[in-house]
């Protein structure tokens, strides 16, 4: 169920970007995404740029075999773009998809492309998602080997009619054993995601997925509610009356239970959706988003932004590896940001983290919604008092309206 790309102006086709962008190329952390679209089987809920082998048939270039040749294709084109900037690579992420349903030695020649073209710093984050039944002790111990650092495992839920409803196919016991083989090959840092929300699924279920979650023993957990996406199995199933669609007052009182469960063994929120053991186990990578940093995106529909522009590439990987092998880029369209366009982005993604907004980025009226934020309970006094704007417990329910109210 391919994500339909946003509008924006065409992308030139040799991938050249504006002089503004590469002005302090280097200057601020650069991380890398791969996106590796293919999957056994999809989601109910997912909307994700992903596609089934029968989807792809025998297209050219849409073979699990050929992705990781196109990935370095792009990052060799990435490399000509940035120029002679020196740009080590501090995070890499690999997303999809199911990225594990490719051989270790085909992620690991891909990285060991951005270490002999770029740089990995010191300390380089590197993450695979993984689906439970797509790794074993035996693959994950090839990641690592590989150089990856850290893994995520897509558990979503402990109970068998929860994973129905969401057509995940694991196994409930599956996800920690995961994370077990995980740790037993040198993964250091290693995380769980949850989805709360999905419709049956009781209070009791939401506490006894937590629960396997923390058991596991990851020391990350990120846990969303469910978004019903248009164009999905799922939404399709809740518009002909087959499921409820979700109740924000039940996932409210979901997110306030995993809150309390993490709090309680050890875990603290640095992202509204995200909790780690350490600031260690933060995911460096997302922070890069949430920070407005640079990356850039390789494969079907992965999205970059370099000093304020951005771009996405065209969705399809039967498109994106013919343009490849025509030396083009495989951006469909791109978007060069205004100051005040990344000023609202900055509200809107770094009200959601535990170091807060400065509200030297909000105008005069912005500044008097955060004290009267503040005033209702939905902000720390004390961060206020500080020069920045960091939500309660309550006011990450309301996150937000409260965005709505400092952006009026």
């Amino acid at each position: 169920m391919p994500s339909t790309l946003p509008d924006g102006s065409p992308a030139p086709a040799d991938g050249s970007l504006p002089p503004s962008a590469l002005d302090a190329a280097g200057a601020r952390p650069f991380g890398v995404y791969l996106h590796v679209p293919f999957c056994t089987t999809r989601c109910g809920y997912c909307d994700f740029n992903t596609y089934t082998a029968a989807e792809l048939g025998a297209e050219p270039g849409a073979s699990r075999s050929s992705w990781a040749d196109g990935a370095i294709a792009e990052l060799r084109l990435a490399r000509r773009v940035l120029g002679d900037a020196d740009v080590p690579v501090s995070t890499v992420f690999v997303g999809g998809g199911t990225p594990t349903l490719l051989p270790p030695s085909d992620l690991g020649r891909v990285l060991r492309f951005l270490g002999d073209e770029f740089g990995l710093v010191p300390g380089a984050e590197v993450t695979t998602e993984a689906n439970p039944e797509s790794v074993d002790a035996r693959s994950l111990a090839g990641l690592r080997e590989a150089g990856f650092t850290r893994v995520s495992v897509g558990m979503q839920s402990a109970r068998p009619h929860v994973l129905a409803v969401l057509d995940r196919v694991h196994t409930p016991g599956r996800p920690a054993q995961a994370v077990a083989e995980a740790r037993a090959a040198g993964f250091e840092h290693v995380s769980v995601d949850l989805i709360y929300g999905t419709p049956g699924e009781t209070v009791d279920d939401w506490r006894a997925s937590v629960s396997a979650a923390v058991e596991a023993g990851p020391d990350h957990v990120s846990a969303y509610a469910l978004i019903v996406e248009p164009g999905t199995r799922l939404a399709a199933r809740m518009s002909r009356g087959e499921l409820p669609f979700p109740d924000d007052d039940d996932q409210a009182d979901k997110y306030l239970l995993a809150d309390s469960l993490l709090s309680a063994a050890g875990f603290s929120w640095y992202e509204l959706s995200n909790w780690s053991t350490s600031a260690a186990g933060r995911c460096r990578h997302n922070e890069l988003y949430w920070t407005g940093a640079d990356w850039w995106g390789a494969g079907p529909g992965a999205h970059s932004h370099v000093g304020g522009t951005r771009w996405w590439n065209v969705k399809h990987p039967a498109a994106w590896a013919a343009r490849l092998a025509a030396g083009e880029s495989p951006a469909h369209a791109r978007e060069v940001l205004d100051a005040e366009t990344r000023r609202v982005e900055r509200v809107l993604l770094e009200v959601r983290l535990v170091s807060g907004l400065d509200l030297s980025v909000l105008d005069d009226a912005g500044r008097s919604a955060a004290a009267k934020i503040v005033a209702d309970g939905l902000g720390e006094p004390d961060a206020l008092a500080a020069g920045r704007l960091v939500l309660t417990r309550r006011g990450r329910l309301l996150a937000d309206a409260v965005v709505r109210d400092l952006l009026p």
